[in-house]
């Protein structure tokens, strides 16, 4: 079956220069994938009109699909409507339905309205409005020789609501598309290319239809098989095949059989036994409890967090000794092991986890360089530490020690279940 290919562009010169992050293309790239739309390119560009000209015009030969996001504003920066007009060959026009929708909206935030609002409300003539229910500025559709064009508002929350309401229900009506499948694991504890090395002969065996891509992040590669076909029902089947088979060769490191992060895969791991967890984090900083907390439902599990960055409320709180770490140090084995002793006393936890680490740039030494971190793991009967040396910025090395403690928590959990068997 014909693929049918999309570019997602995104205008504004904020993006060229770094000052706003580009998740919009992301996000758009995702539900555009989830329809069957194979998305071809992505181009930032600025606020120009004959820049945005240009890459509307090249697109347009490679594509069926182009979707615009940004440059919808009341503003003199904003240019995306008159430049679409002078492409399209369209003049500007009030639309009555995206002229209430601004009226209402002040009316209900209890603004007074200006002429510089009710511009939002401007739209080419020959397009087709699309309602924009979380903002003042409508999507716009428009075609033209062959090729399908959607321009969507920059702010995040406005274009989701735009893509997944209107755009893509109406892509769906409007395209013959293929089907595409996909089915990914999470693994952790192998690098990239020695899973490569583990799954070569499977990967070569594949059917033309049906590929591998390796997905690493933070320690983890994710695994995604993803097939392409005219029927949904039968490349499904078939992915769903090959994906049994690809399983138990990574079984030793797999986290999860479904495309979830770690701390969903600890969570749901902590849901089915029933289990809670607490957290006594020094150099993450309470990052890790972030992380298990972000998803709804996480107060089933998750008990709470004491972040321990000083030695006084290691000490005062956690009741790790004042000897261990005049003796050993607070980056240390002892410490951590104490540390979740004491999180353990303080939150009734069936498991918990402590950190301690030097995050840099600046605080280490020869004997305890920047990004070595104690991890430990454990419940009321054991507890168990690991060192790491991580090598990046502050940042990173903070993503990598959660990584790793959930790991290890993961692991340990799984271990003292298995006992009691």
């Amino acid at each position: 079956m014909k693929e049918v290919n999309a570019c997602i562009i995104t205008i504004g010169d904020e993006l060229l220069i770094g000052q706003t992050i580009d998740t919009n293309s992301a996000f758009i790239a995702q539900e555009l994938n989830k329809i069957g739309i194979w998305v071809k390119r992505r181009v930032a560009i600025g606020d120009n009109k004959e820049e945005i000209l240009n890459t509307l015009t090249e697109a347009s030969k490679e594509n069926e699909v182009i979707i615009i996001t940004g440059g919808l504003g009341p503003t003199a920066d904003d240019i995306t409507k008159p430049t679409l007009c002078e492409y399209f060959h369209s003049k500007i026009t009030i639309d009555e339905g995206a002229l209430q929708n601004v009226k209402d909206i002040f009316s209900k935030l209890n603004k007074p309205l200006t002429g510089r609002n009710l511009k939002q409300a401007e739209v080419p003539d020959n397009c087709t409005v699309l309602p924009n229910l979380r903002g003042t500025a409508p999507g716009m559709w428009f075609e033209k020789d062959n090729v399908f064009y959607v321009s969507l508002p920059g702010v995040p929350n406005e274009m989701k609501g735009l893509m997944q309401n209107s755009v893509a229900p109406k892509l769906k009506d409007s395209l013959e598309l293929p089907a595409v499948v996909h089915r990914t694991l999470l693994t952790s504890g192998i690098g990239e290319s020695t899973i490569a090395d583990v799954l070569e002969d499977f990967e070569r065996d594949l059917p033309g239809h049906i590929k591998l891509a390796y997905l690493p992040s933070y320690g983890m590669v994710r695994l995604r098989l993803t097939g392409r076909g005219s029927d949904k029902e039968m490349v499904d089947q078939e992915v769903s095949v090959q994906f049994e088979k690809m399983k138990p060769l990574v079984a030793e490191w797999m986290v999860a059989d479904s495309d979830i992060s770690l701390q969903q895969a600890v969570s749901n791991l902590l849901k089915k036994l029933g289990k809670t967890v607490a957290t006594a984090e020094s150099c993450t900083g309470g990052y890790i409890a972030h992380l298990i907390t972000s998803k709804a439902g996480s107060s089933a599990i998750f008990n709470g967090s004491i972040v321990s960055y000083s030695n006084k409320v290691k000490e005062n709180v956690l009741g790790v000794k004042e000897e261990t770490i005049r003796n050993f140090g607070a980056v240390s084995e002892q410490t951590v092991k104490e540390m979740v002793q004491g999180v353990l006393s303080c939150i009734d936890s069936d498991y918990a986890l402590a950190t301690s680490g030097i995050m840099g740039p600046d605080g280490g030494s020869v004997e305890k360089p920047v990004g070595m971190v104690w991890i430990a793991v454990g419940n009321k009967n054991n507890v168990k530490a690991a060192q790491y040396k991580f090598r990046y910025d502050r940042t990173r090395n903070i993503e990598m020690t959660a990584q790793a403690a959930l790991t290890m928590l993961r692991g340990f959990i799984l271990e003292q279940e298995t006992l009691k068997d």
